[in-house]
């Protein structure tokens, strides 16, 4: 029968009209009738085989079988001969096979003719191949509503739908739309699987197959992962799985399905299979890890997760914590937590803590990220590997979620202190001691006493330029502020008893008003007499505030002579009445000490003038005065300075006066011309104030040899303008015999010079 139907295509294939003919001559109807029957038994059976062969090919891109259809399609030209009556059946059939071997055009052809003929019937057939060399054509409009048609028919084939919603479903991968490219395959798989595989293998263009692949095993994952369908991806995974049984993530897709259905022993099979096959695969590994330690099976279930850890792709846990049930989840980050407890309980060494960091990592993923208790632990691991970074990015998701998280905000402030970052430490430990206190200072205390010391110091000096900068301002409604100083100042205190953390806390409690527990803490601290300088001071204060002005300004004027800024940062506590008092009493003090040569005590006294005072001028002069006194001709001089730069709206008088005093501050200091200028000023300003100023001190004959050296010094150099004035200068001072003889060379020497 083979060989004769091969004969009988070869021979209308030649000449349709006379091989019509000859056969007319030789076969009766009723032959023709048997002939056509076996034609359609051979028919079926080719295109039986070809489909076993798609059926059974194993690359999913690949086109084995096509080769079996040029049989086929003689078959169906020899039956559109022998059968006139069946002619659109087969031409329906003829363009299916060229579609499928690969001809769109010819196969687009026939449809578009049947199509315009008034006959309806094969009419979803035609449009659902139409579609398809449509999307060959990348007309996917025209594809689209032929498609559509098919799929809003009152009652498509079903055959012909399965194409359609295949077809449908590529056109919406190109528009972006893959839940609903998941919707249609799902849907074709519940009309009919067997079909759906076939229409895939042999209607898809072999390069969309892959593309196709991929979308669906993503979209059934975001199914799974939302909660959505569980039996549809189900379905959906079993298709991808027939279509390319090498490929894993369709196996992994089908099991988590399974478990949502319920179905976990299933599960687990199709898991360890999967295993069987890849030992090494740590998404299966993970799937089934969990799986046991549902079951109860804990210790399979740990060492199921330790291969998994030993993979180094503990991230392969992401996707499935949002498939698996949340009492599953709980299960999972509980058991890892406590693996990472007891490893890091009895070892020490780096690798068991990168192990310990494994487990929390697991841990963490099992709670979706917001497991504070695991990220603490695993960011104090991270601290002790050095991997400081790593450390702090924990601690920042604590905070995003527990801003007021105590042991996160102690344990970034510690890792900032390693690093080093003064402002980040203290900001952090400050908010931490703000919530409790009583949790970080054992926390502090377990530093070792380098750290120790070096974060109290970094502590101490953010609360001191706090406070200073607040009584600078004299701001008192920053409440707020102080209230975080005696946070800090407290705990200061309680980490170490160094006197100058006791002197902070005193200082702080001066400035929120508290003065009688000051004096308390003081005195409990130093005694009621202490020795310690800067305790005297804080007490003197305290006295100071309550109007005892002369005790105060005994116990302030050493620390006028040690540390002026220290006491004007003191004196900001009072105000501005009490400090004028304090500043009277202080200059009188003074005066009465230099009087009687006591200068060392007297400069004290003089310097709380001065810092009290303000600065005033005359404060400033007596200070002066008695500096040079004492010999220490610079910082004399620094005070003149600052008296005479403040000389705007003073009388000449008063100017020249003290253009003298540091005339004279310079001679002692053994810079004779610079003094020298200093008279030439006051004189030219008021020559009877500076000339009784000279004959206090030095005496008019002794500055007189002092311009006398000047001005011949400056004849020698050829300055006769400065030689004459210097010395007329001074011979209104005294009539020195030698200037009166220099005045006359100069006239001589200088003659012709305009010098006057």
């Amino acid at each position: 029968m083979q060989e004769m139907m091969q004969d009988l295509a070869e021979a209308f294939a030649a000449n349709p009209a006379q091989a019509r003919r000859h056969f007319e001559e030789l076969f009766s109807p009723c032959d023709t009738e048997k002939i056509e029957e076996q034609a359609r038994t051979v028919l079926e059976g080719k295109f039986a085989a070809y489909r076993e062969a798609v059926r059974a090919r194993t690359e999913l891109r690949g086109n084995r079988g096509a080769e079996l259809l040029p049989p086929v399609i003689q078959m169906i030209q020899l039956l559109l001969q022998l059968c006139p009556g069946s002619q659109r059946e087969l031409s329906v059939r003829l363009a299916d096979c060229q579609l499928l071997q690969g001809h769109p055009e010819a196969a687009l052809g026939i449809c578009d003719q049947l199509l315009a003929a008034e006959q309806r019937t094969y009419h979803n057939t035609l449009l659902a191949l139409r579609g398809f060399c449509s999307l060959h054509a990348q007309d996917h409009q025209q594809a689209l509503q032929d498609f559509q048609k098919v799929i809003e028919h009152d009652s498509p084939h079903p055959n012909s739908c399965i194409k359609a919603l295949c077809g449908r479903g590529l056109v919406r991968i190109a528009g972006g739309s893959s839940y609903l490219t998941a919707l249609d395959y799902i849907t074709a798989c519940q009309l009919k699987l067997e079909e759906t595989i076939f229409t895939i293998k042999s209607y898809v263009p072999w390069n969309q197959r892959g593309l196709l692949l991929k979308v669906l095993q993503e979209e059934g994952q975001r199914m799974l992962q939302k909660k959505r369908d569980a039996p549809g991806v189900f379905q959906l995974a079993c298709l991808l799985v027939e279509l390319d049984t090498a490929d894993e993530a369709s196996r992994i897709l089908c099991a988590d399905a399974l478990y949502q259905m319920g179905r976990a022993e299933e599960a687990h099979r199709l898991l360890s299979l999967a295993l069987s096959r890849n030992p090494q695969r740590a998404p299966v590994l993970a799937r089934l890890a969990l799986l046991q330690l549902k079951k109860g099976f804990v210790c399979d279930g740990n060492q199921l997760l330790q291969r998994v850890i030993r993979t180094g792709d503990t991230s392969c846990l992401l996707p499935i914590m949002d498939i698996f049930q949340a009492e599953d989840r709980k299960l999972m980050q509980t058991h890892c937590h406590f693996q990472a407890l007891a490893i890091l309980e009895s070892q020490q060494e780096d690798v068991h803590i990168k192990e310990a960091i494994a487990y929390l990592s697991c841990a963490i993923i099992a709670a979706g990220g917001g497991a504070g208790d695991c990220l603490l632990s695993r960011a104090r691991c991270y601290g002790r590997l050095g991997q400081m970074k790593t450390a702090i990015f924990d601690f920042n998701a604590i905070l995003k979620e527990d801003p007021r998280n105590v042991q996160a905000l102690s344990g970034r402030g510690f890792v900032f202190l390693a690093l080093r970052q003064q402002k980040e430490a203290v900001q952090d430990l400050i908010s931490a001691l703000k919530v409790e206190a009583g949790a970080v200072i054992p926390a502090i205390l377990s530093l070792k006493g380098e750290a120790q010391e070096l974060l109290t110091g970094w502590l101490l000096q953010h609360g001191r330029a706090a406070l200073t900068q607040l009584v600078a301002t004299r701001d008192t409604s920053k409440g707020e502020t102080l209230r975080d100083l005696l946070v800090i100042a407290r705990a200061l205190i309680r980490i170490c008893k160094a006197a100058q953390y006791h002197i902070f806390y005193t200082d702080v409690l001066i400035a929120s008003g508290r003065c009688e527990e000051a004096l308390t803490h003081l005195q409990a601290a130093f005694g009621h007499c202490p020795t310690e300088d800067s305790a005297r001071a804080r007490l003197a204060v305290l006295q100071l505030k309550r109007s005892n002005v002369a005790g105060a300004a005994h116990s302030l004027s050493a620390l006028a002579q040690r540390d002026e800024r220290e006491l004007e940062f003191l004196l900001s506590f009072v105000d501005t009445k009490q400090q004028q008092q304090l500043a009277q009493v202080a200059a009188q003090q003074g005066q009465v000490l230099v009087e009687g040569q006591q200068y060392e005590k007297a400069l004290g006294f003089l310097s709380l003038a001065v810092v009290a005072g303000g600065a005033c001028p005359r404060s400033l002069r007596r200070r002066a005065k008695c500096l040079g006194l004492l010999g220490q001709h610079q910082r004399a001089l620094a005070d003149m300075d600052t008296v005479i730069r403040g000389h705007g709206g003073h009388s000449p008088r008063t100017r020249a006066r003290d253009l003298c005093s540091r005339g004279l501050l310079l001679l002692a200091a053994g810079r004779e011309e610079a003094a020298v200028q200093q008279y030439v000023q006051a004189l030219q300003l008021d020559r009877p104030a500076a000339l009784g100023s000279i004959a206090e001190r030095p005496g008019s004959q002794a500055l007189a040899r002092a311009f006398l050296s000047i001005a011949q010094h400056s004849f020698q150099t050829r300055r006769y303008q400065q030689a004459w004035e210097v010395t007329d200068c001074g011979l209104q001072i005294d009539k020195n015999p030698e200037l009166q003889r220099l005045r006359a060379r100069l006239r001589r020497e200088a003659s012709g010079c305009s010098i006057h």
